[in-house]
């Protein structure tokens, strides 16, 4: 199997799912597949039929985080990771920067590299057997400043230097009530609900869901987003999303949105 392979893409309808295909290895991440990510994601970023995206892992685990195995296999021996990290963080910001509304569904072992996937996803949904962890203190590794940021903005400072000290997993449950994951699904409706919800997502403005995208990253950086709501609001207007949302509410009949993140 290659590496483009194991991150395999399926469509159904207007929604993509981007599985993490290597169940032998629960998934884990290898340092060519971390280099893929951004060419899928690209791919999907720009096929108008797309308009909402899973990312999950075939069988029994999310993802295991990156194979161990190539953490010290770059050329510099001052830095030998640094081909595998710039790799995952430009996955990371790939999937981040995703124009279209993400949703991670995890089942079982979502670890280390598993766990900045799923934060990169603008959702989290997952089964009981959802086991989290970040685990840089087990191996001698300091988390990067940009994967930091993310996790503290969900589960803020304390979860943070919890999960990042001591690097022990917590379950759905403990998940659930830290912010790390959005929701818990009976493991045999994960599936059905989550490919309900992105069908939901899929059926709404994507102007919107772009515009929120771009506000919430601004408010996140420390800025106060107007700029970015007043350039999307003046394109509801420009581009007949505004009236035909109205129209169709009005109508009391389903909105045909003319906008495409694609456009």
């Amino acid at each position: 199997m290659s590496d483009r392979d194991q991150l395999s893409v399926g469509r159904d309808g207007h929604v993509a799912t981007l599985t993490i295909d290597r169940p032998e290895k629960r998934n884990a991440m290898t340092a060519q597949m971390w280099a893929g990510l951004p060419d899928r994601l690209a791919e999907l970023a720009v096929d108008p039929a797309v308009r909402a995206l899973v990312v999950t892992g075939a069988g029994p685990s999310f993802c295991a985080g990156a194979d161990i195995s190539d953490l010290l296999g770059g050329r510099d021996a001052d830095d030998p990771m640094a081909g595998v990290r710039g790799a995952n963080l430009a996955a990371q910001a790939a999937l981040r920067d995703f124009p279209k509304p993400t949703v991670a569904m995890i089942r079982g072992h979502c670890i280390g590299g598993g766990v900045e996937l799923a934060v990169a996803c603008d959702l989290r949904f997952t089964d009981p057997t959802g086991v989290f962890g970040v685990t840089p203190a087990k191996v001698g590794i300091v988390y990067t400043p940009a994967s930091t940021r993310v996790l503290l903005e969900l589960v803020g400072p304390s979860t943070t230097k919890y999960l990042l000290f001591s690097g022990e997993l917590i379950d759905a449950d403990e998940a659930l009530r830290t912010h790390l994951v959005d929701r818990i699904v009976p493991a045999e409706e994960l599936a059905a609900e989550v490919h309900r919800l992105a069908d939901v997502l899929a059926s709404r403005s994507a102007l919107s869901q772009r515009a929120t995208k771009q506000v919430v990253a601004a408010l996140a950086a420390g800025a106060d987003g107007e700029a970015e709501a007043a350039r999307w609001y003046r394109e509801t207007i420009a581009s007949g999303e505004l009236a035909e949302g109205v129209a169709a509410f009005a109508e009391r009949r389903a909105p045909r949105f003319p906008w495409s993140v694609a456009h």
